[in-house]
C-alpha cells in the first residue's frame, strides 16, 4: 500500500512538473514575442520621428528662403 501511494505521488508530481515546464516554455516564447514587438515599434516610431523631423526643418528651411531680406 506504501509503495502504492509513493508512486501515485511520485506520477502526479512528474505530471505536475510537466505541466509547469509547459506552462513556463509559452510564457517564454509569448515574453520574446512581446519584445519583438517592442523592438519594432521603437523602430517605426524613431523612423516617424525622424521623418516628422526632416519636414519640420524642409518646411521652415522653404518658409525663410520665401521671405524677403530686410
Amino acid at each position: 500500500m506504501k509503495n502504492i501511494v509513493f508512486l501515485l505521488a511520485l506520477a502526479i508530481s512528474a505530471g505536475l512538473n510537466v505541466f509547469l515546464y509547459q506552462r513556463f516554455t509559452a510564457a517564454d516564447t509569448a515574453r520574446k514575442e512581446a519584445e519583438q514587438h517592442f523592438t519594432d515599434c521603437q523602430q517605426v516610431t524613431f523612423q516617424l520621428q525622424n521623418q516628422l523631423s526632416q519636414e519640420e526643418n524642409n518646411k521652415g528651411a522653404a518658409a525663410s528662403s520665401t521671405t524677403a531680406p530686410k
